[in-house]
């Protein structure tokens, strides 16, 4: 049974133990959750290794798949104030992807950055007044 001691003492080893990141570390977690908040402005290009073509670019304010397997990437991109594009790719032993940051960011290296999705947090309420 855990304790206020024993909590209190997870609690500042926990702590301790993130304030030992390098900086480029925080910096790059800053980036990429900004980067999934739609705040940084990407170019990502697929190859074709075969040809060293490009196959497809996208450019904007884009986050790249999360969840992705091996054989396929999603890029979704913001369009507009509540619009978005989502766009699957297929990858295979010939075809790689390289994913810029076109515009400089700013990134604390000094704090972590936390971002809350305010629908997950309060409720979608609806009533339904036909009765």
């Amino acid at each position: 049974m855990m304790n206020k001691t024993n909590i209190a003492i997870a609690l500042a080893a926990a702590i301790g133990l993130s304030a030992c990141d390098k900086p480029a570390d925080v910096a790059a977690r800053n980036l990429s959750e900004a980067a999934d908040n739609f705040e940084i402005n990407r170019r990502i290009t697929f190859m074709n290794g075969m040809t060293n073509q490009a196959m497809l670019v996208i450019e904007g304010y884009c986050s790249l798949g999360n969840q992705d397997t091996s054989l396929q990437m999603s890029v979704v991109c913001r369009t507009g104030r509540n619009e978005y594009k989502r766009h699957f790719l297929g990858l295979g032993p010939t075809v790689s992807f390289i994913a810029e940051q076109i515009d400089p960011a700013p990134a604390s290296t000094y704090r972590y950055r936390v971002t809350f999705n305010p629908t997950v947090i309060i409720p979608d309420i609806r009533m339904n007044t036909t009765n």
